[in-house]
């Protein structure tokens, strides 16, 4: 894909400076799965985040001396990627997502699809 066709790519909330917060290891990981998206791909550890419908919100996860780092963004709002939530889990029991990270993603989420929406109104409003 040209960089002319690379989907444009936005920031939700905090996620961008929660990232910018992490361990270079970390950030490249996951600077590269958001460039493979951007593209029109799917990076190689990234999965289906469940619980929220199709495969439209992925995540990937990161382990860092100990620590478990995870990216969560969406592909399901046509040409754009958003990213909704960078994080470092600190539950150390398990491998689910805390509710609150489940709860801020999901309103998140909605705050994407109003920004998506507004620019389709805006889209439509110059043609």
């Amino acid at each position: 894909m040209s960089a002319q066709n690379r989907k444009p790519l936005k920031w939700v909330g905090s996620a961008k400076r929660d990232l910018d917060a992490m361990p270079d290891a970390v950030k490249d990981t996951f600077g590269h799965a958001i460039d493979v998206a951007q593209a029109g791909g799917k990076h190689e550890d990234a999965k289906v985040l469940t619980g929220f419908g199709a495969a439209g919100v992925l995540e990937v996860i990161e382990d860092h001396r100990g620590d478990t780092y995870r990216a969560v963004y969406t592909v399901k709002f046509a040409g754009w990627v958003y990213v909704l939530h960078c994080f470092q889990k600190k539950s150390k029991h398990g491998i689910k997502t805390p509710q609150v990270d489940i709860d801020l993603i999901r309103a998140r989420l909605r705050a994407a699809k109003q920004d998506f929406e507004a620019w389709q109104v805006e889209q439509g409003a110059r043609r």
